[in-house]
């Protein structure tokens, strides 16, 4: 679990880190150098789970051997099913990071919402949605590492 204050907001008590795959962990499919490094080491504090609709049918060859969860979200209502997931875990208990339009009720509703604009890019509506915009999962995944990041953006 990663427990913090923010100032004039909340106290966050996260026990989930759910992630969007294409665009957000991954590029074309691919995911990201470094990324399974650092979501291997979250997963020592945070239960990881990755929701995707597998655009391009990759998610679970380049997930495998990683201690978390692979759900593939169906066609149709995606942003209804990711956010119902989230609402599942407990969203009061969660981070979430996406990129995508399918991704904005996910971000909405979690604890913390992170959106991601790197070179796959965001939907308006995602970034809109979020709590904070990172530049990149890498430095989103820090905020985690160090939440003292976190505290410093979103206090009032």
């Amino acid at each position: 679990m990663l427990c913090f204050d923010i100032p004039g907001r909340l106290r966050c008590e996260v026990e989930h880190l759910v992630l969007d795959y294409n665009g957000t962990l991954a590029l074309d499919g691919t995911l990201l150098p470094g990324v399974g490094l650092v979501l291997t080491g979250l997963s020592d504090q945070l239960t990881v789970h990755v929701l995707t609709a597998d655009t391009f049918g990759r998610s679970a060859f380049e997930l495998q051997g990683l201690p978390l969860t692979l759900s593939i979200v169906p066609s149709g209502s995606q942003d209804k099913h990711k956010k119902n997931y989230v609402e599942v875990l407990g969203a009061e208990h969660c981070i979430c990071i996406g990129n995508g339009r399918n991704d904005c009720l996910m971000l909405e509703c979690a604890a913390v919402g992170i959106a991601v604009v790197q070179q796959e890019c965001a939907a308006a509506a995602a970034v809109h949605s979020a709590d904070i915009v990172a530049p990149d999962i890498l430095s989103a995944l820090a905020l985690l590492q160090n939440p003292l990041r976190m505290v410093a953006t979103l206090r009032l």
